[in-house]
């Protein structure tokens, strides 16, 4: 990085540097650009190296199949035993796309948003996904992609925040629906908190036709300390979080195609 950034601090001070009186305010700030600008060049160029790194395209999903809503509807079953098989990251686009993915340039949603101010943000933690290095991801929407919060297997961690619910364990991936409550208490005011809750769930309901849809399944979850997992995924001060969704292949214990009571 001083290869990069030294030429030009010297050119600076060649040109500018103490030829009187006159010019020694400027000196001096090209004296402390010379120390200190290196480093700062450095640092701003590393920092975009690890940024880069720590984004992840997701594949395009599909917007079409031949698999009906009528039988994602019918089939649809809370499932919380999962297979020790690895999401792929196709299928991984897919879900969150579902959740809540855009799908018009004006930038809405698949999921309605009271005033369409999209209070809700989606982190996705990864521990057995093909492709996707296990740790905490935010997803953005318009970009469609994901981008890491913290690295490692969280899973452990974010089921212990659930009272000890061993399907966020055992599942290869978890959804986490967030909200950022200002955004639609903004507007709407006290009532703008049903208002984010509701779209959680039309989000969530999306997620888990699109995993029956694939041949997966999931179950949403509200039994959590949000001030544990807030923490565990490095929330804002301003955002909590509403839904866990682990999602994955059913597992021998829990299999897609038993017949199950209503849950």
């Amino acid at each position: 990085m001083l290869t990069k950034c030294w030429p030009g601090w010297m050119r600076l001070w060649r040109k500018h540097g103490f030829r009187n009186a006159r010019h020694s305010l400027l000196s001096l700030a090209l004296m402390l650009l010379m120390l200190f600008g290196p480093a700062i060049c450095g640092g701003t160029v590393r920092m975009a190296n690890a940024q880069a790194m720590d984004v992840v395209t997701l594949p395009q999903p599909l917007t079409e199949s031949h698999y009906p809503v009528e039988r994602a509807l019918r089939q649809r079953r809370s499932l919380r035993d999962f297979a020790a098989t690895a999401l792929t990251l196709k299928e991984v686009s897919q879900l969150l796309w579902a959740a809540q993915g855009v799908t018009s340039p004006q930038g809405l949603r698949t999921a309605p948003s009271a005033g369409a101010l999209y209070p809700l943000e989606t982190y996705f933690v990864a521990g057995n996904v093909s492709g996707l290095a296990p740790g905490i991801y935010r997803y953005l929407p318009r970009a469609h992609r994901l981008v890491r919060v913290s690295q490692g297997d969280k899973r452990a961690n974010l089921a212990a925040a659930a009272l000890g619910q061993s399907s966020i364990s055992k599942a290869p991936g978890v959804v986490v629906l967030t909200a950022v409550e200002r955004r639609t208490t903004g507007k709407y005011g006290p009532r703008g908190i049903a208002y984010l809750e509701r779209e959680a769930g039309h989000a969530a309901q999306n997620l888990l036709l699109q995993a029956t849809a694939l041949g997966l399944g999931g179950v949403p979850i509200g039994a959590f300390v949000d001030a544990r997992v807030a923490a565990i995924l490095g929330l804002p001060a301003d955002a909590r979080p509403l839904y866990l969704i682990p999602v994955g292949r059913p597992g021998p214990g829990d299999s897609g195609s038993k017949p199950r009571s209503a849950r």
